[in-house]
């Protein structure tokens, strides 16, 4: 791999425009210390020294293209509710365009806190829905996509199962970007895993791949073989299962198998770091990169954020130094 030729493909990512479209979180976390046990439940009791508010999910995909210079189009839904009117106010100062999102008065806003205390999770605490949107604002967000999509270059799909993502939303974003000739990846999940056929690549981690063959994958031979089957259900071009310390596997249609070992050299924690994949992967090929070349740029950017404590986001120059430090 020319990683020199990946650093100028990173200097050259200003002015992509990459859709994405899936299920917004806010992500907020609680951090303290411990010092004592609860005397009304075998519990630690966390002293909060900080509380910090990201975007979660499908946001976190945007900011991590953001990061890296491109630019960038949300479809989604929010709750009509305090977390989901700050979570629009933070894409807002990113510089995202969020006029993709729209208001569901009938939901919640999906809500993550996570409380951590010496560096460890100590529990998470999720307020969401997971019901499908109605017909009506499933048309709305079909309409949106088909006119933000005229202006980008790329598309990412970021499924969290909340409920966005239909079979009809999938199947009208797909032929649309089918028929503009552009890159759509899809971090996917099982219930609609089956919708996101003939796509560019998805980018499911292993248990995500097996769950959605029904099998458990074990090792190599399992491995091989649940690759080869979901890129011939689905009739991808490529598949790109991530394996954690294992780093990643690329599938190709013509049956070629490219095997890429993770570069981590400390995991703090993994939160976020299939967004940052699918998002990285989605903004190389859009640039113009093969599908080795994206591989291998988004492990070199998963390797960054595993590094990291919470929802994080990998830089230019972050990415770039990463890169540097292999030559």
């Amino acid at each position: 791999m020319e990683t020199m030729k990946l650093i100028d493909a990173v200097r050259g990512f200003a002015g992509k425009r990459i859709l994405v479209v899936g299920d917004l979180i806010m992500d907020r976390f609680v951090t303290g210390r411990v010092r004592r046990i609860s005397p009304e439940a075998p519990v630690p009791v966390v002293e909060v020294t900080k509380e910090e508010y990201m975007p979660g999910g499908a946001g976190n995909v945007a900011a991590n293209i953001m990061s890296l210079g491109g630019a960038i189009s949300l479809v989604s839904a929010v709750g009509s509710d305090l977390p989901g009117r700050e979570l629009l106010k933070i894409l807002r100062s990113t510089g995202a365009d969020t006029g993709g999102i729209i208001l569901d008065r009938d939901r919640p806003t999906s809500l993550k806190t996570r409380i951590i205390a010496e560096h460890q999770q100590v529990v998470r605490a999720d307020w969401e829905s997971r019901s499908e949107l109605s017909d009506r604002l499933t048309e709305r967000l079909i309409s949106k996509s088909s006119t933000l999509v005229e202006k980008c270059d790329g598309v990412v799909i970021s499924d969290y199962g909340k409920g966005l993502l239909s079979s009809a939303l999938i199947s009208a974003l797909i032929s649309e970007a089918e028929s503009r000739k552009l890159p759509v990846v899809v971090d996917p999940q099982v219930g609609h895993f089956f919708d996101y056929r003939r796509v560019t690549s998805l980018t499911p981690n292993t248990a995500e791949a097996g769950a959605a063959l029904g099998v458990e994958i074990t090792g190599e031979e399992s491995l091989l073989e649940a690759g080869r089957r979901l890129l011939s259900e689905l009739e991808s071009r490529t598949i790109l299962i991530t394996r954690g310390e294992e780093g990643m596997s690329l599938f190709y249609s013509d049956g070629r198998v490219e095997h890429i070992p993770t570069v981590a050299r400390e995991v703090y924690d993994v939160t976020g770091a299939g967004d940052t994949v699918s998002g990285v992967f989605t903004l190389a090929l859009s640039g113009g990169l093969g599908f080795s070349e994206a591989a291998h740029l988004a492990n070199f950017a998963a390797a960054v954020v595993v590094g990291k404590l919470g929802t994080a986001t990998v830089t230019q120059n972050e990415l770039i130094a990463e890169m540097e430090r292999r030559v």
